[in-house]
């Protein structure tokens, strides 16, 4: 096991830091694989359309998932600082997450129409608040239990793994093999039970207690948001580079206003997001590991490119090809994976060992905030047409991009 896993960060490690890495790698890689299997944009958006549910259910599905994700995060990461082993909340987050996936299996099964609509959004709502567990405690456990420069490799290695999961489970639904309702109900059930095998993997982490004590309220929370500059700029480095996420509706916009058929597109666009993941993950992690802080410059530079890409093709009547917009979303999608491992990375590196529940709630509580504001200066932008808002959020991308110039460089560590 040990040389498993020296094999995969080129590093020499002892056999219970390398038996830690290779359970976060498999426990990751489930969670990871569950969120591909159930992903609100796509596979809940279609499944509840056909069961019919009303759009106006299925429009809230996204707005849940990542508020309901983000906001709760400062409330738990007082009670988890209070806690000596801290890997029992992403346990529970994991557990909570596979339960909610099974229910909503169950409600597709047995619903339609609103009523469907209705229990699949409050059950999405607890995963998310499951997931808001499972992110507030998760940097904290590997900052514990794996070396600084091995982090980016363990995410980047699970990122890997379940983005090729992800993408057979995609090839299967555009060659037809997978094309019922059915199917793709079995897919969140599968979903359920990977999350239920990712609490029980992360469970037998070997973690060594931390000592209880940070703070516990809202107030201690702004104190330190006001004390830490750096801190406040990776928040706002963070915000901007937001819009790589926010971005890939429009493309899709873009492609069905100028004709080219949902039907035909659509595979090629899951599969291109999938490919992203696959072939880009582990690079960035191992990057990470070098300099987190350049990787997210890198990361936001690519992203704006890509969104500037997009609007070429528009103007230029490229994007009505089956294979313009798909391309792109494959190169927006590494920006954007790239911003996630340079994000979770830098985060871990620039917090003390008490301070790492902590500062990641108070970033994810600000990021939710952040997001709702920068899907409504999106959907605002819509009014001039989607390249509007593609132009505002290749700008934010490429601000922030620049930005995480001025953040204090980690460097390599121990």
């Amino acid at each position: 096991m040990a040389q498993l896993f020296d094999r995969l960060t080129r590093q020499d490690t002892d056999a219970t830091e390398a038996r830690n890495g290779l359970r976060h790698v498999l426990a990751l890689s489930f969670s990871k694989i569950s969120d591909g299997l159930i992903d609100p944009k796509l596979v809940l958006s279609w499944l509840l359309s056909a069961i019919g549910v009303p759009a106006a259910f299925i429009g809230m599905l996204v707005p849940i998932r990542e508020a309901g994700a983000l906001l709760p995060q400062v409330a738990m990461a007082g009670r988890l600082q209070q806690m000596r082993q801290r890997r029992w909340v992403w346990v529970a987050g994991s557990a909570g997450q596979g339960v909610a996936a099974l229910l909503i299996a169950l409600a597709a099964l047995t619903l339609s129409g609103w009523l469907a609509g209705v229990a699949v959004c409050a059950v999405l709502a607890v995963l998310a608040v499951s997931r808001a567990a499972c992110s507030v405690s998760y940097k904290d456990i590997l900052g514990k239990t794996v070396g600084q420069t091995r982090r980016g490799t363990v995410t980047g290695t699970a990122g890997s793994v379940a983005s090729a999961v992800v993408f057979g489970f995609a090839a299967l639904l555009v060659t037809g093999v997978l094309k019922t309702q059915g199917a793709v109900i079995g897919a969140i059930a599968l979903a359920g039970l990977l999350w239920l095998g990712a609490a029980l993997t992360l469970s037998r982490l070997n973690e060594q207690d931390s000592d209880p004590g940070g703070p516990a309220d809202a107030k201690s929370y702004l104190e330190i948001l006001r004390e830490d500059a750096n801190l406040r700029r990776f928040i706002m480095v963070r915000g901007l580079l937001v819009s790589t996420a926010l971005a890939p509706p429009y493309l899709v916009v873009l492609g069905t206003q100028a004709g080219a058929a949902a039907t035909d597109t659509l595979g090629a666009l899951v599969l291109a997001s999938s490919a992203a993941g696959f072939f880009s993950s582990y690079v960035w992690g191992w990057l990470a590991d070098r300099s987190s802080r350049a990787m997210l410059l890198l990361a936001g530079l690519l992203g704006a490119a890509a969104m500037g890409a997009a609007m070429a093709a528009h103007l230029t009547g490229l994007s009505g090809t089956i294979w313009a917009i798909p391309a792109i979303l494959f190169v927006l999608m590494v920006a954007y994976h790239g911003v996630r491992q340079a994000r979770s990375t830098y985060l871990v590196d620039i917090s003390p060992e008490d301070r790492r529940s902590v500062n990641a709630a108070v970033a994810n509580t600000a990021i939710g905030i952040i997001l709702l504001a920068a899907g409504a200066l999106g959907g605002a932008l819509t009014w001039i047409g989607p390249l509007g808002a593609l132009a505002g959020f290749a700008a934010m991308s490429a601000a922030g991009g620049l930005l995480a110039l001025r953040l204090t460089d980690t460097g390599r560590g121990d």
